[in-house]
């Protein structure tokens, strides 16, 4: 029976944590390998091809379908442990020397990426031996893209002397561009990454390994996968329940707007101006005048709105819509936080005295801080925006808060603002 540790105290200090590629030859699609190499290594894709000496060949990333027939695993949850599944012995294993030989514990995820463990260097061998398989032990940190056994058996190259007195050259350093290395962390296990050393790669193994973001081809734009949807979902119940109580109903209005209604709001034109898609051809003919992609709806509903209050006793009108809206963002997108295309609700409301609307602003503000602190844990401050961070048009801009203690910079949360 294996041993294994709970990480805790200086047994973590001991032990290195693991990561692992399912990697196929794309010319011949039957050699197939699985490597297990400590969490930090990095790999050049067309070095690695060398390393494994496969001719014309080409490294890929193995398929999920292919990778749970041959292993047994579903993507994101290979390891060590699914050699085992290998019983046709398909699959070449190769260790990194630091696994095999460095450190007292190697941590895997156990088939399950919910869950960490750690095995016995002794024990990593003897699983090994288990699976019938023969490892190819491999130091990645001195192999440099080269099989090092090919190196060994070639013969030395003789210096050429130059003049005396000239300077030797120095070989050039080959850099390796970070958009040519493997992107590994769809195979990687556990988050590699801490707040404090790289937030950002951080951030992204959580919020991809927790599978609530799949990237998408167009930039900024983001698929939001069942788990992240029904975070979507409870934060819709909670704040629709409590609006509702208020008074508010929901409604829809459509996403496009014409050049013309947005003119008439020049303020609120300018504010959005840089941000706003416009839609210019209908197949190949071009439209008589753009449309422009809502970046919110104001001047979508304000229309609406005067035709169906004639007077006092039309009012308070209270409506609000759960849906997307586009705003062609060109600073670095960031999932959840600045996108192109985003999920949300906007909430317009009319009233008969300007005290009215105030009360309004500050209720749906309060509701928007319970949101984040009640639903999400997450603390926010409530406060009022400057005169240059005002949403375009408004009189006053209230808002919520959130502090990254990491970054020691502040995020906009929701907004609730008094239009005049």
């Amino acid at each position: 029976m294996l041993e294994k540790v709970v990480f805790e105290g200086e047994e973590l200090s001991k032990t290195k944590f693991a990561k692992n590629l399912f990697l196929y030859d794309k010319k011949k699609k039957e050699r197939m390998w699985l490597v297990i190499c400590a969490h930090d290594t990095q790999f050049d894709m067309k070095e690695l091809t060398k390393f494994f000496v496969v001719g014309s060949g080409n490294l890929r990333g193995g398929s999920a379908e292919l990778m749970e027939g041959i292993l047994g695993v579903k993507a994101g949850a290979v390891n060590l442990f699914s050699i085992v599944n290998d019983e046709s012995k398909k699959v070449g294993l190769v260790l990194d020397k630091r696994l095999a030989e460095d450190f007292d514990w190697v941590g895997f995820h156990p088939m399950d990426n919910a869950f960490t463990t750690a095995i016995k260097k002794a024990d990593l061998h003897k699983l090994v031996e288990l699976s019938q398989h023969e490892a190819q032990v491999v130091d990645f940190t001195t192999l440099a893209g080269k099989n090092t056994d090919a190196a060994a058996k070639a013969p030395a190259k003789k210096e050429q002397k130059g003049p005396k007195g000239a300077k030797k050259e120095q070989p050039k350093k080959k850099e390796v561009s970070k958009a040519a290395s493997i992107n590994t962390d769809a195979h990687q296990l556990g988050i590699e990454y801490t707040k404090e050393t790289n937030f950002s790669r951080w951030y992204s193994q959580v919020i991809t390994k927790a599978e609530m973001i799949e990237y998408y081809e167009i930039s900024g734009c983001y698929i939001l996968r069942p788990p992240a949807f029904y975070i979507w979902e409870k934060i819709q119940e909670f704040i629709d329940s409590r609006i509702k109580k208020l008074g508010v109903q929901n409604c829809y209005f459509p996403m496009f707007v014409s050049e013309a209604a947005l003119k008439k709001e020049a303020a609120h034109l300018e504010g959005f101006s840089p941000e706003v898609a416009w839609v210019t051809k209908s197949g190949q003919s071009d439209l008589a005048e753009p449309i422009a992609i809502r970046p919110t709806s104001e001047t979508i509903m304000y229309p609406a709105f005067a035709k169906w209050i004639r007077s006092h006793r039309d009012l308070p009108i209270m409506l609000n819509q759960w849906t997307n809206v586009v705003r062609w963002e060109f600073k670095h997108p960031t999932p959840f936080i600045r996108t192109r295309e985003f999920l949300w609700q906007e909430g317009h409301t009319a009233h008969e005295t300007e005290q009215q609307s105030v009360d309004q602003v500050m209720s749906i503000l309060d509701i928007y801080a319970k949101t984040y602190e009640e639903l999400l844990a997450v603390p926010v401050v409530k406060g009022r925006k400057s005169a240059g961070e005002r949403f375009a048009g408004a009189d006053n801009t209230t808002t919520v808060e959130l502090y990254v203690p990491v970054s020691g910079r502040g995020i906009q949360g929701a907004t609730s603002h008094c239009l005049g």
